[in-house]
C-alpha cells in the first residue's frame, strides 16, 4: 500500500480548483475511438473515505478485458486533499488514485471510474480529469444520472438512451441487466462514447455495474479498513455527492 502527502500547490479553493478544471478542459481529446472491447487490460478505479480522520483510500484492479479475470491490484492512501464541493469531487480523490495507478506492476489499459467524464456540469469530471493527467483512455461509468436528464431505456440489456443537458448529448443511460436500472455512461478522454457503451457492457456480464468497479470497490473497502481500524460500514464513505463528479 502505498501513502500519498497532498501534492504541493494543490488547489485549496473552489476558485483555484475551478480554474484547474478550466485550463486541464481544453486537453481533453474526443475524436479518438479507444481501445476495442474485450482486448488487453481494462482497469477498475475507485475511493472510500473516513471523513472523521481525514483518510481516503484509493484502489487500482486490472482486468484481463477478454476474461475478466484479476492481472493486478494496488492501493494507496492519504489525506484527503479537498473539502467536499459538488463537481469539485475529483480533487479530493486524484492524488491517491494516481498513487495507486502508479504502484500498478503492468500497464492500466482502458480506465473505468465510478462517476462521470464529459457529463458534468463544466464538462469536465473525474474520469476526464484522470485521462488528461495520465494520458489514458477514460470512460465514467455512474449510478446516477447526476442534473441530466434521459428516456428509460428499453427493457432488454444493451438499451440506451442518450443522456442529455438541454439539446446537449453528453453521455447515455445503458441498460446493463434487463429490466434493471440503467447505468450512466460518459466518455472521459480518448474514447468514444460508441465504444464506452461497448465496454461497459462487456464488463458487465452478470451484475448491473462493471466488474472493474465491483472489484476496485471492494479493494479500496479493505485498503480504508487496513488503515483506520475500523470496519467498513462505519469508515467507508463515499461524499455525499451520488454523481461521483
Amino acid at each position: 500500500m502505498t501513502t500519498v502527502r497532498i501534492p504541493a500547490g494543490w488547489p485549496a479553493t473552489e476558485d483555484e480548483a475551478r480554474a484547474v478544471q478550466d485550463e486541464l478542459r481544453e486537453r481533453v481529446v474526443l475524436d479518438e475511438p479507444g481501445p476495442p472491447p474485450g482486448a488487453g487490460h481494462v482497469t477498475g478505479v475507485d475511493v472510500a473515505y473516513d471523513d472523521e480522520r481525514d483518510v481516503v483510500a484509493a484502489a487500482a484492479v486490472v482486468l484481463d478485458a477478454a476474461t475478466l479475470e484479476a492481472v493486478a491490484e494496488a492501493t494507496a492512501v492519504g489525506r484527503i486533499s479537498f473539502p467536499y464541493v459538488p463537481g469539485l469531487l475529483a480533487f479530493r480523490e486524484i492524488p491517491t488514485v494516481l498513487a495507486a495507478l502508479d504502484a500498478l506492476p503492468c500497464p492500466p489499459g482502458l480506465v473505468v471510474c465510478d462517476g462521470y467524464g464529459l457529463a458534468h456540469p463544466r464538462r469536465f469530471g473525474l474520469a476526464s480529469h484522470l485521462g488528461v493527467l495520465t494520458g489514458l483512455p477514460t470512460i465514467g461509468v455512474a449510478k446516477n444520472p447526476f442534473t441530466f436528464t434521459y428516456d428509460d431505456p428499453d427493457a432488454p440489456r444493451g438499451s440506451c438512451t442518450p443522456l442529455t443537458a438541454g439539446d446537449e448529448v453528453v453521455g447515455r443511460a445503458l441498460r446493463t441487466r434487463d429490466s434493471v436500472k440503467p447505468v450512466f455512461v460518459s466518455v472521459g478522454h480518448r474514447v468514444s462514447l460508441d465504444n464506452a457503451c461497448a465496454h461497459t457492457l462487456a464488463l458487465t456480464p452478470a451484475y448491473r455495474l462493471p466488474e472493474t468497479t465491483r472489484r476496485a470497490d471492494s479493494l479500496c473497502r479493505r485498503a480504508l479498513k487496513e488503515a483506520t481500524g475500523r470496519s467498513p460500514e462505519l469508515a467507508a464513505r463515499t461524499a455525499a455527492d451520488p454523481t461521483r463528479s
